[in-house]
């Protein structure tokens, strides 16, 4: 467990990313409410990106590096993208519902999932994101992203279509970890294949010039 590193700010209003991201880097919101984290923040590089990308939680490789999506399961996204790990980075806002690698699952598989008061917490710096970058395309990765984001109660159905979010498209995609058996299921292997047909659609719209 880390404990802590600087206070954590939250200004009542946001003007930048960077200033944002400054603030996010030292967050410490969940520690001093007495959550056992094992990584510091993990912040998306960059600032200029046109398309949001929603996920749970930081893994152990993530927290380590404080880069999103750079151990296994990003690797497994990417493939299932169709898009090499630079032009990834580009194309994505890099977010989750919580920002700190939050440990093992007390399972000894996977990892924990954030408690609903963590996930409230960190919810302060998806608003600001949200309001300061304004994507053109929102993709969730797994089930707690797209409940905590549309508020959806069953992952499943939902892979393969398109929703919503204040005139924003947003697709929802499985999350890649190892962990899951989600695609076991040859019908939901379908709905993944559409779900990233409909991503790399939306992608085109959003960056025309990369076509």
């Amino acid at each position: 467990m880390l404990e802590g590193f600087g206070l954590t700010a939250r200004k009542s209003s946001y003007r930048s990313l960077a200033s944002l991201q400054r603030d996010l880097a030292r967050c410490r919101a969940c520690v001093e409410a007495g959550y056992p984290l094992e990584s510091l923040p993990v912040r998306a590089p960059g600032a200029r990106q046109r398309a949001y990308l929603f996920g749970q939680a930081p893994g152990v490789v993530e927290g380590e590096e404080r880069l999103p999506w750079r151990g296994r399961a990003g690797r497994t996204l990417r493939r299932w993208l169709e898009v090499e790990e630079d032009e990834f980075y580009a194309a994505f806002y890099c977010a989750s519902v919580t920002r700190c690698y939050p440990g093992g699952a007390p399972t000894g598989r996977g990892d924990r999932t954030p408690t609903p008061r963590e996930q409230e917490l960190c919810s302060f710096w998806r608003e600001w994101e949200l309001e300061l970058l304004r994507p053109r395309l929102i993709v969730t990765v797994g089930g707690l992203a797209l409940r905590r984001l549309l508020g959806l109660p069953s992952l499943t159905p939902c892979v393969g279509e398109r929703f919503e979010l204040q005139g924003t498209p947003v697709v929802p995609l499985p999350h890649p970890s190892g962990a899951s058996g989600w695609l076991n299921d040859p019908a939901n292997r379908k709905r993944l294949e559409a779900a990233a047909v409909l991503v790399r659609e939306e992608l085109s719209g959003v960056y025309p010039q990369k076509q």
